[in-house]
């Protein structure tokens, strides 16, 4: 993890105080509603504190975040994982939690990931759901209810207890794809990972501009490329060359 200067908590944080940390680029359409939702589901709560990482964006990401009541930190370099890492450092909670800017956890995410914590689990993500219905999404995200490392996605969110996330080392600022993923593997080896009860619902926008078998056939083929070594900028062509989308 690349460190940054933290910015101090006014007090002492408390074990269970939790920092919602969301990197965005470009999320101008979505962050305004998925902050107010989460500020509804933590409700008088103490110790919490919702942070948008975002990248630089050069629509309004940033000013609806923060009307909409985040801290938003203007990250000083785009990418995901330098992202959160950069919201990891400057964030006050004991237990950090990572989420999509196009997911939304449970109402019980607060409830859920202490009460992991309390149990001796130093990380772990929910099951993944899709927003839409079709067959084969429900069937892709069925398999996210086994603790396997290979159906580990972003999507999924993450919690962990900060010092087992330091002691991982963060997030891999050179990866441009797969950092999700890539990180549960550390995160293991300094504390047991679970799956938490319930789902997070994350937008299928992405599969339905794509093609559902389409895209899911280049994860796939990302997948593949990265576990025979291929470098990460030549993985993000090849995610660039088959995916439309304009935000990695």
């Amino acid at each position: 993890m690349n460190p940054a200067t933290p910015v101090p908590p006014t007090s002492p944080a408390a074990p269970d105080s939790v920092s919602i940390i969301i990197p965005a680029y470009k999320e101008a359409d979505a962050i305004g509603a998925l902050v107010q939702y989460l500020r509804r589901a933590c409700g008088e709560q103490a110790g919490v504190e919702i942070i948008v990482a975002d990248g630089q964006s050069p629509d309004a990401t940033a000013a609806i975040a923060e009307a909409a009541g985040a801290r938003v930190l203007r990250c000083p370099r785009k990418g995901r994982a330098a992202q959160m890492n950069h919201g990891a450092n400057a964030a006050h909670g004991r237990i950090l939690y990572f989420l999509h800017a196009d997911s939304y956890p449970p109402p019980s995410f607060l409830a859920d990931i202490r009460r992991a914590v309390q149990q001796g689990y130093g990380s772990g993500c929910y099951q993944l759901a899709f927003d839409h219905p079709h067959w084969f999404l429900r069937a892709s995200a069925w398999f996210t209810r086994f603790n396997w490392d290979a159906v580990r996605f972003g999507d999924q969110s993450l919690f962990a207890q900060r010092e087992v996330f330091e002691q991982a080392g963060g997030f891999r600022e050179e990866m441009i794809v797969l950092e999700d993923q890539e990180i549960v593997g550390r995160l293991r080896r300094f504390g047991p990972f679970t799956i938490l009860p319930g789902c997070v619902t994350t937008s299928a926008r992405k599969y339905l501009e794509n093609g559902i078998f389409r895209l899911q056939s280049t994860f796939l083929l990302i997948c593949i490329l990265y576990h025979l070594g291929v470098s990460q900028p030549n993985l993000k062509r090849v995610y660039c060359s088959l995916i439309r989308q304009d935000k990695i």
